[in-house]
This record gives C-alpha cells, structure tokens and sequence, in this order.
C-alpha cells in the first residue's frame, strides 16, 4: 500500500498498541501514525489509504456533540475536506464478553462519518471466531472493518492483523 495515514484514538492505551502493531507492518518511508489529536483533517487528503482505529469505550457519548468530544470534532473538521474516492479501512477494539451487546459499535459511527464525505470503505472482517451477542458494526455476518479484543483474545491480535493486512492489499 503506497501513502497510508494511520489514525487513532483513544492515546495512551490498546489502540494505540494496535495502531503501532499496524504501523510496524508499513514501510515508514510512505507511512504515517497519529491520534486525532496530532494531525490535521485537512492533511487526510495527502494519503492514498487511510486506516482508522477506535474503541467502543464510551460508547454512550460516541454520538454526543460537544467540543469534549474529540471525535466529533475531528468528525466536525472533516466537513471541509474533500474526501471523494479516498480508501478507508477501520479496525475497532471492544470486549466481546464484558460489552457483548455493543461490541466494537464504533466501527459502525465512523463508517458512516466517512462514507457520508464520499470515502469508500474497505476491510471487512468475518465475525466469526468471535463470541459476542450484538454489534452494531455487523452487516451480513461481516463486520466493517477488523474487529479486535485485546482483553479475551489477545493472543490472537498479531495473526488478525497480518491477514487483514493482506486482504487490504487485495482490495486496494
């Protein structure tokens, strides 16, 4: 994949491991790594792919529209960028047996936010291997993007991600 755009929040946690995870695979020649808070939504436009992670911690106000909210205003910024045929792939964390009724929804939010600004999103991932009751991130038992535990199935973080790695490039 030439030119990718890794972004991710939350900071200073699992995503950020697994946002790393992703970067380490890259050539860091054509690859960049931020959390929302360190880049510009206007510099989005300068990478052919862009892979976008999140957690489905906090759920609640995912939907929220205040200025604490660093989604919504990423989200918000966004409106003024041209993101036309721009390739997008999500992975998302959540913790299918302590949150099973949401498990990675934040998939599902981010998703729309760039599908409605014109991207074309890429990557689903099968559910199955997984044991949880509800996601809203789930379309015809696939989810939209690849799906993470890092707290019941870490062990199988490192395998998930290389071969989502490797359907993107097939997809791309």
């Amino acid at each position: 994949m030439e030119n990718c755009g890794i972004i991710y929040w939350p900071k200073d946690g699992n995503v950020e491991n697994v946002a790393n995870k992703i970067y380490d695979r890259f050539d860091k020649t054509k690859t960049d790594v931020y959390d929302i808070l360190s880049i510009k939504p206007s510099d989005l436009v300068n990478y052919d792919c862009l892979i976008i992670g999140s957690s489905t911690v906090g759920s609640e106000t995912w939907n929220e529209v205040e200025d604490n909210n660093k989604w919504h205003v990423f989200f918000a910024a966004l409106n003024k960028i041209n993101l036309q045929g721009k390739v997008v792939a999500l992975f998302g964390l959540g913790d299918q047996i302590l949150y099973p009724n949401n498990f990675v929804d934040s998939m599902l939010v981010i998703k729309n936010e760039f599908e409605k600004r014109g991207a074309k999103v890429i990557g689903k991932w099968a559910t199955t291997g997984y044991n949880f009751t509800d996601s809203a991130a789930v379309e015809d038992d696939y989810f939209c993007g690849l799906a993470i535990d890092e707290d019941q199935q870490y062990e199988l973080t490192d395998e998930r991600i290389g071969q989502w790695l490797e359907q993107l490039k097939t997809e791309i």
